[in-house]
């Protein structure tokens, strides 16, 4: 899979380090390209640097955004020619104190950040994923054989969630389908399953305890 990474900080930088040691070809890009060139190279044959304009014209299978909330309009609106059916992964998370004020009507609205994303990136089919962990546990906890950790998931379709299974499975930890994006709620900042590193049993259970109500 062509996978274009849409902002390579902590997140973004991992996660395309994995994918091109599982095997994809992956773009990392930012607005500094020429600061990802080690980057790039630690990654291996599988990964190169580019601008976020060239990352979305080259047609990737699916695109990991892993920016600051506050760049979802600007994105949306600049390539909304580049990701017609293609699979955005949102790994954002919406933080007043770094976004502003967009961030905290997000959070006050009565849909969630991840369907806010699907709406700006309508063409599109969103994914989300890998916006609960810790940059540290997703270095350090990759390509385990035993004591996986789970990373929960959201889709908007099938073929949206066979691609967010497949690039989590891929990378060594178990899948945890949460359910469609408005089943989001429990992965935001501050929620039951935010920030935790946990098996799929314990996971599971923090899903569950906030169905109970």
């Amino acid at each position: 899979m062509k996978i274009g990474i849409i902002g390579s900080g902590n997140i973004g930088g991992n996660l395309g380090k994995h994918w091109a040691k599982a095997g994809h070809d992956v773009l990392f890009s930012s607005r500094h390209p020429e600061e990802l060139n080690d980057l790039a190279r630690e990654a291996g044959n599988n990964a190169k640097a580019v601008s976020v304009t060239e990352a979305f014209e080259a047609n990737a299978d699916a695109y990991l955004l892993a920016t600051p909330f506050k760049a979802i309009d600007k994105i949306s609106e600049l390539y909304a020619g580049e990701y017609g059916n293609k699979v955005i992964i949102d790994a954002t998370n919406p933080y007043p104190e770094r976004d502003g004020e967009m961030a905290q009507e997000v959070r006050n609205a009565n849909y969630n950040a991840t369907e806010y994303t699907a709406m700006k990136f309508n063409t599109a089919k969103t994914v989300k994923a890998f916006n609960t962990i810790k940059a540290e546990d997703l270095r350090d906890r990759a390509f385990r054989e035993y004591d996986k950790l789970s990373v929960p998931f959201a889709a908007q379709d099938v073929e949206s969630k066979a691609v967010g299974q497949q690039l989590i499975e891929d990378i060594g930890f178990d899948a945890f389908y949460i359910g469609n994006l408005s089943d989001t709620n429990v992965m935001d900042p501050d929620q039951a399953i935010y920030g935790k590193a946990v098996e799929v049993g314990k996971l599971k259970e923090l899903v569950d305890a906030t169905r109970i109500h």
